[in-house]
C-alpha cells in the first residue's frame, strides 16, 4: 500500500469526473509510473501554455475568440496542475507522517 495505506489521487478522472485513486505497495509499478508519466505531461502542457497565452495576451490585434480559446485551454491545464499539486501534496505529508 502507499504510505499509510493512503491512496494516491491519479491524475485522471473516471466516469462522470469523478476522482481515480491508487493503493499499491508498489511506487515503482505500472500503474504508479504511468500516474507520473501523465502528471510530467500535463505539467509540461502547462508550461507549455503560459507561453502560448502570454503571446496571446501580447497581442493587441487578438480576437476575442482567440482569448476565449485560452481561457478554455487555461481552465484545463489549471485543473490538472492542481490534481497534481493535491496528489504530491498528500502523499508528501503521508511520507512525513510515516517518518
Amino acid at each position: 500500500m502507499t504510505p499509510q495505506n493512503e491512496l494516491r489521487l491519479l491524475p485522471w478522472s473516471g466516469p462522470d469526473g469523478k476522482p481515480c485513486y491508487l493503493s499499491t505497495d508498489d511506487s515503482g509499478g505500472y500503474m504508479s509510473r504511468l500516474a507520473d508519466n501523465i502528471e510530467a505531461v500535463q505539467l509540461g502542457m502547462a508550461a507549455d501554455l503560459v507561453e502560448q497565452v502570454s503571446a496571446v495576451l501580447g497581442n493587441r490585434d487578438a480576437e476575442l475568440e482567440d482569448a476565449r480559446r485560452m481561457l478554455t485551454e487555461v481552465t484545463g491545464a489549471l485543473r490538472d496542475v492542481l490534481r497534481v499539486a493535491n496528489s504530491r501534496g498528500h502523499l508528501l505529508a503521508a511520507s512525513e507522517r510515516q517518518s
